[in-house]
């Protein structure tokens, strides 16, 4: 019994940090409209209930993306290391 409420707090804390988090940029976006807003919303808040399951799928995105660009991303932080090209 006692796990399954830490099981409950850690999901809450973790959904509470993530959606904190999400917030902040989806408040930063002035762009949108308020039938764009209404939807990001919806999305918002499906994303912090399901967190469990979005955050793996959007670091095996993530993983993908550096996979693909990964010669590209290497020549980007080689050349961003001081010392690494002739001045």
């Amino acid at each position: 019994m006692l796990i399954t409420y830490l099981v409950i707090i850690v999901y809450l804390i973790m959904a509470s940090c993530f959606f904190n988090q999400w917030v902040v940029f989806f408040l930063a976006d002035e762009d949108m409209d308020s039938q764009q807003r209404f939807y990001s919303t919806i999305v918002l808040v499906v994303a912090t209930i399901l967190w469990p399951i979005i955050v793996p799928l959007a670091y095996l995105e993530l993983l993908k993306f550096h996979k693909k660009h990964k010669n590209i991303i290497d020549l980007l932080i080689n050349v961003s290391e001081p010392g690494s090209y002739d001045e």
